[in-house]
């Protein structure tokens, strides 16, 4: 026996619409595990609190240790971006976890015993804009649902 279903009713199978925070953190996951996984291909494996600026991907100075900071953000983005909830999340994280190290950065950039991380100028201008983007993904607005069906407008 096969039923039809009734008419303006969503069938359960339907995948729910993502929203602009969730490709967003999508994509900003995607970027960070990337430039993580090729950042071991220039520093390699030693060195992993080496203040050295000569070891550069794109202008922006890395280390093993930095490398493995890139691919845990790249992962947690690669992970939460699939539920609204989860991605916003991911947001906060990015927000204060980059908000901190923009500024951490600002105090350790000329400092080699405490740059631990290998921070030059460019990568506190990237932490900004991170921290930035953490910010909309955990900000942005909600879809609005249909009361009638349930459904998000589009």
């Amino acid at each position: 026996m096969t039923t039809t279903p009734q008419p303006g009713v969503r069938a359960t199978t339907e995948r729910p619409a993502r929203g602009v925070h969730q490709w967003l953190a999508l994509v900003i996951g995607v970027v960070y595990l990337i430039i993580g996984i090729v950042g071991f291909a220039i520093t390699g494996f030693d060195g992993w609190f080496e203040h050295d600026h000569s070891q550069t991907l794109l202008g922006f100075a890395i280390n093993p240790l930095h490398n493995v900071v890139h691919i845990v953000i790249g992962l947690l983005g690669v992970l939460m971006w699939n539920r609204s909830a989860s991605a916003r999340t991911y947001g906060w994280i990015l927000a204060i976890g980059y908000g901190a190290t923009f500024v951490y950065g600002l105090i350790v950039v000329n400092n080699e015993d405490a740059n631990i991380l290998n921070i030059n100028g460019a990568d506190n201008v990237l932490h900004a804009v991170s921290a930035i983007a953490g910010l909309a993904i955990a900000l942005w607005p909600a879809r609005k649902e249909h009361p009638a069906t349930g459904t998000a407008a589009r």
